[in-house]
């Protein structure tokens, strides 16, 4: 019989992309007045690997993720996406969006996104949030799944991902 434990903390990682990048400093703050201090900022990454955003939001898009200081509970990811879903909304201009926010945690063996989107691989969480296996860690690094989105699966994605990895495993040790 497998004996129910709480799960340990996780490192809350938000990343978003926008086509403006002069909107990054009150986006920091407003998710820093929500979810606490930034504790790792990625580089500026191209996202171009799809032009699905591109009717809403224009181009050339730039990526950049967060990590929090604060650890999180791995059950608070539905509320944290209905609270970034009311910045992405707070920006959007004649009903576009600016900036697209993707919240989501990571934890010594995955990093998860959540979604507003169903899918087969994607686990009911409340409030209409899903939580998408995105990146398992195996082996010293980060694994791409057959979802992954393209992105998530890229090297400077993973390179940032193993970064905020190594401040959450200190984090951890505390």
């Amino acid at each position: 019989m497998s004996i129910p434990r709480e799960p340990k903390p996780a490192k809350l990682v938000i990343g978003f992309f926008l086509k403006k990048k002069q909107l990054l400093e009150g986006i920091a703050q407003d998710l820093s007045m929500l979810f606490g201090s930034i504790d790792i900022i990625s580089s500026w990454m191209p996202f171009d690997y799809t032009s699905y955003y591109e009717r809403e939001m224009g181009a050339p898009l730039f990526r950049r993720i967060f990590a929090f200081e604060k650890l999180i509970q791995q059950s608070a990811l539905a509320q944290i996406k209905i609270k970034t879903n009311r910045i992405e909304q707070q920006y959007s201009r004649d009903g576009k969006r600016r900036v697209n926010i993707d919240p989501g945690y990571l934890v010594h063996e995955r990093f998860v996104l959540a979604s507003g989107k169903n899918y087969s691989h994607r686990i009911y969480l409340s409030e209409g949030i899903y939580a998408d296996l995105t990146l398992i860690y195996h082996q010293g690094s980060f694994r791409k799944l057959p979802w992954t989105y393209p992105d998530y699966a890229d090297h400077p994605m993973q390179k940032a991902l193993e970064r905020i990895r190594h401040k959450y495993v200190l984090d951890i040790k505390g």
